[in-house]
């Protein structure tokens, strides 16, 4: 059975990724990185993405769960349950790439390891992330959390965005895909491991607030240390407590921190066997959440062709790219609700589904 919160959450993490991107392919005339709206942009952008790989990460290990306790455990079926994701994810980041890539106005090289890149690498990594304790699962999420501070430079502070979305060769690529891309599996992949814990964590429930306490007392301490050193306490790239490119262990714990917060608040008590948080006032967000893969490549489809009819153009007066932006991410609350009543099979979660 469906858990609603879950698909809540996926809505929330998806329409929050389509409007940062929107806001980043059409920004408005006048507007800095360091402006207030930018800075909420940026806010709801940094969100977005632990949001959709901890949920996605939550939903692997789930799945896998339910195949190790069926007693398919052999390689064979192991390699049949991760084949079909690899290659429908893989192929989505594709078409992603491709709908907005670099040449024509948009943001990414054709090969760019993305986000659906790294949830395909988690789901090659699914069957031993079963079989791993609690313990061992909390261990590798901070082990992943610190990686920044580990690999050091080795994450690209340096690196400008036409080189961070950019690759020469395999070993390049597998750079990118591992330690400086976009969404690198160091660090990246502390929230597939924060959403296989929030998975069987209903019965540590005094841990869970333990340590979201403990983060929320370390966050309050980073903002502190930032008003007293004057320095920026969050920004997307550079000199900054917290930073999204690269993502810096300070961004991974806030995010993560956070995200558990969201979890906990819109779980309700609907894994006792009640409602979940707002009851039906917020059912509409729900098939928003169950076609969240097709609905993150179809948005792309549509920036990518914005972003080549606004090459060389003039930006938009501020009211305007505002305006389209929440338009944008509106507009697919309806379209999913109407999708999910007129063609419920045609979609690249009903695709997954079928591969399983």
């Amino acid at each position: 059975m469906r858990l609603r919160y879950i698909d809540r959450i996926r809505a929330i993490a998806i329409l929050c990724m389509v409007q940062v991107h929107t806001a980043a392919i059409i920004p408005p005339e006048g507007i800095s990185v360091d402006h207030p709206i930018a800075f909420v942009s940026a806010a709801i952008g940094g969100m977005a993405a632990p949001m959709f790989v901890t949920i996605s990460g939550w939903g692997i290990y789930r799945s896998a769960t339910r195949r190790s306790n069926s007693g398919n455990n052999n390689i064979s079926s192991w390699i049949s349950w991760m084949i079909p994701r690899i290659t429908i994810l893989t192929i989505c980041q594709l078409l992603v790439n491709s709908a907005l890539f670099i040449d024509r106005g948009g943001r990414f090289d054709w090969m760019t390891p993305g986000v659906l890149t790294l949830l395909a690498l988690a789901s090659l990594i699914g069957p031993v992330i079963v079989y791993l304790t609690k313990k061992q699962r909390f261990s590798m999420m901070l082990l992943f959390m610190i990686s920044p501070l580990i690999i050091g430079d080795l994450s690209g502070i340096d690196l400008y965005w036409s080189e961070r979305v950019s690759s020469i060769g395999i070993e390049e690529w597998i750079e990118r895909l591992l330690l400086n891309g976009t969404y690198p599996a160091f660090p990246w992949l502390a929230f597939i491991f924060l959403g296989s814990l929030i998975d069987g964590d209903k019965e540590n429930l005094d841990n869970q607030n333990r340590i979201v306490k403990i983060g929320l007392i370390i966050i309050a301490i980073s903002i502190i240390y930032s008003l007293y050193e004057r320095t920026p306490w969050a920004l997307t790239e550079g000199n900054a407590i917290l930073t999204f490119f690269p993502s810096n262990t300070m961004f991974i714990l806030t995010s993560g921190i956070f995200v558990v917060i969201l979890f906990r608040i819109l779980e309700g008590d609907e894994t006792s066997g009640g409602e979940p948080f707002g009851g039906e006032e917020f059912s509409w967000l729900e098939p928003a959440g169950r076609l969240s893969l097709t609905i993150y490549v179809a948005h792309f489809v549509l920036l990518g062709i914005v972003a080549y009819e606004m090459q060389n153009q003039p930006r938009l007066e501020i009211y305007t790219a505002f305006i389209l932006t929440i338009l944008h991410t509106s507009i697919w609350i309806p379209l999913s609700i109407l999708h999910e009543k007129y063609i419920p099979k045609f979609s690249f979660e009903e695709l997954l589904r079928k591969f399983n």
